[in-house]
């Protein structure tokens, strides 16, 4: 059990250090995530086809696959266009609010009643962006994009929810990272002209963050990820995932000094939106532990 949870936050660790390599690396957002698309899903095959681990999965559904995968690269270009139009706290306090953001959303989209106290905990994380935003108003375009990319990945993450109970985690990462890397490709183009990069080839700097980001923070962390699963419950899995902008956000203090830049109110709307997150995860606890009287429960 021990190792699970430690194989856990390992991952959710590494997740919060991409944002730091976001920042790292030089290049611009599309092209950051059409790089790392390109060495994460060249990897995976040749590994998935050395483990003999590729099924066959039905054209539709690979379609459908790689639709949600197309989002989730958009979601990344997001992300790290958050990052380079403002910095990593700015962008993972804005992916922090993903969590409340989905209360609202997965009732639409999935056709379910909406919980009224979860609206009041979206509203004191939108009050939490407000302060922020009219305090930081240099960062305002990251903000705006980085709250993009917060309801892309709550879109995804309702999406996959429908293909879990169909394909196995690891088919559906590879197809939907395959998938990500076409559609990103096809719209290459255009997302370059729409916004010209400074530069189209990586330094050799960046090669190497880009290994590691694609290789440690991506396939790495998958099957950290996955091996976890199979001795931890789901709430300790969902409270331990809030913690990945927190270790991004300290990362960006050690390593870049980023609080020199953020004012008082900055902490005062984070705490609002940390406290609604808190408690989100505290109602989605608090039901898994009545369920369980027995005194040895599954963490």
């Amino acid at each position: 059990m021990k190792k699970a949870l430690l194989q856990l936050n390992a991952a959710v660790f590494l997740w919060g250090f991409t944002g730091v390599l976001g920042r790292a690396i030089t290049l611009d957002s599309v092209l950051l995530v059409w790089y790392r698309l390109l060495i994460t899903v060249v990897t995976l095959w040749i590994l998935y086809a050395l483990l003999k681990q590729i099924k066959k999965v039905p054209f539709k559904s690979v379609l459908h696959i790689g639709t949600i995968g197309t989002i989730q690269a958009f979601h990344w270009v997001c992300f790290y266009g958050s990052i380079k139009y403002s910095n990593v706290t700015i962008a993972l306090t804005c992916l922090s609010t993903s969590a409340l953001l989905s209360s609202i959303i997965e009732p639409l989209l999935l056709k379910k009643r909406f919980e009224p106290f979860e609206i009041l905990l979206g509203l004191f994380a939108i009050a939490g962006i407000l302060i922020i935003y009219n305090t930081h108003l240099q960062f305002s375009v990251g903000i705006i994009v980085g709250l993009i990319a917060a309801l892309l990945t709550v879109l995804v993450s309702v999406l996959n929810k429908k293909m879990i109970d169909t394909y196995d985690a690891k088919q559906i990462t590879l197809y939907q990272l395959t998938g990500g890397f076409v559609g990103l490709s096809l719209l290459l183009p255009l997302c370059n002209y729409v916004l010209p990069p400074k530069e189209v080839y990586p330094t050799t700097m960046d090669w190497i963050w880009l290994l590691i980001l694609s290789w440690v923070c991506t396939i790495f962390t998958f099957f950290l990820y996955i091996m976890s699963l199979k001795k931890i419950s789901a709430f300790t899995m969902n409270l331990t995932l809030t913690l990945e902008p927190v270790y991004g956000i300290i990362l960006a203090f050690v390593i870049f000094k980023e609080n020199r830049f953020l004012s008082n109110w900055f902490y005062l709307g984070f705490a609002l939106i940390a406290l609604a997150v808190a408690v989100h995860m505290l109602r989605l606890i608090t039901p898994a532990l009545k369920r369980s009287k027995s005194p040895q429960v599954n963490v």
